[in-house]
């Protein structure tokens, strides 16, 4: 058995991005094989940009790496911790439940809150965090990732500064929207891929809000 790229982020020393969908592969794998809870976490910094701007790129470096050093002192020591990209970290939570996640992350959102000291700049930073847990929030990886990141979205609509757990999605009935002929291809689609026709409502429509850039989300 081949063991993972481990590719690290050259400046925080957390694991980067393209190391990502792999160790969240195994790891999810792992969770099925034995039964276990497996909780993702998306975090970033809010107005992480107006730091850059006021405080300076080399102040919001020094904040990323604190940022990192916080999340490795208080996750677990089996926690896998990426640098997803710019200011936004992943955090994969093995054999977390939903509850214990956010009791993790709401502890470390306050510990960042209480870091005031960057290099010779002196101030608190605020943190957004989504949380998606198998099993109870998804089965597959595709749909832990868009619910930890529609967590966070909601989170930073209702006012950034707050740890928010996946909800359980309200689905509408398709018959009205859609006409007897597409619904006949998409129940073929769905069986050729061995998946729901939910699940591929749900990323076409996700693939048009990408498109039109709706999920962007404020820092």
């Amino acid at each position: 058995m081949n063991t993972p790229l481990l590719t690290m982020d050259n400046l925080t020393g957390a694991l980067s991005r393209e190391s990502f969908e792999e160790r969240f592969s195994a790891a999810l794998l792992k969770a099925v094989q034995n039964n276990l809870s497996l909780s993702l976490a998306v975090l970033d910094i809010d107005q992480f940009l107006l730091i850059n701007e006021n405080q300076g790129r080399q102040v919001g470096d020094a904040v990323l790496i604190e940022l990192y050093k916080i999340l490795q002192k208080l996750a677990p020591e089996n926690t896998l911790i990426f640098r997803y990209g710019g200011d936004e970290f992943y955090l994969l939570l093995p054999e977390m439940t939903r509850e214990q996640s956010l009791l993790l992350m709401e502890r470390i959102r306050l510990a960042a809150a209480e870091e005031r000291s960057y290099l010779e700049a002196h101030f608190s930073i605020s943190l957004t965090v989504g949380i998606a847990s198998y099993p109870i929030d998804g089965t597959a990886e595709d749909e832990l990732q868009r619910k930890a990141d529609q967590a966070l979205y909601r989170a930073k609509k209702a006012g950034r500064g707050q740890v928010m757990l996946a909800y359980d999605e309200k689905m509408v009935p398709k018959t009205v929207h859609f006409t007897e002929t597409q619904l006949e291809r998409l129940s073929t689609l769905a069986e050729e891929l061995i998946v729901t026709e939910a699940r591929l409502l749900r990323e076409a429509l996700d693939d048009l809000i990408n498109k039109y850039n709706v999920t962007r989300i404020k820092a």
